[in-house]
């Protein structure tokens, strides 16, 4: 019995389903991932054998492919939220995490590429929790 994931974009306007499992789920600190994400890293699950389906705004997803790398993004063209896209000819789907409105299921296998991390990614657990906008 596999399992269903919902996620969609951050105005709403791209809704999609994933249909079965994720395989693995990295944590990417590589400078390409960095630079799409904004933040210290990228939180994707991968999958080869669930399936994607846009439920709405299928034509709104727009997908950028870096120049001689494999790095590839799909994004809302409205709100520019990341989405999910297939990878390999098909065969590999990349799911950014934050992107299901649905619990993830796995927790992340691995920190990857982390000779690439920021220079302030270290020991950020020490950095003071907050539950709301300090005021």
């Amino acid at each position: 019995m596999s399992n269903s994931h919902s996620g969609a974009c951050l105005c709403g306007a791209v809704r999609f389903e994933i249909a079965g499992d994720f395989d693995c789920f990295f944590l990417c600190h590589c400078e390409y991932c960095r630079k799409d994400t904004g933040s210290a890293h990228a939180a994707n699950l991968f999958s080869s054998s669930a399936r994607l389906q846009w439920l709405s705004g299928e034509s709104k997803v727009s997908t950028f492919n870096l120049p001689s790398t494999r790095h590839t993004k799909s994004f809302c063209s409205i709100c520019g939220s990341a989405l999910p896209n297939l990878q390999m000819n098909g065969a590999l789907l990349v799911v950014p995490a934050g992107s299901l409105n649905t619990a993830v299921p796995i927790k992340p296998n691995a920190h990857i590429f982390v000779a690439s991390k920021a220079s302030w990614d270290e020991a950020l657990e020490k950095v003071p929790r907050v539950d709301q906008l300090p005021g």
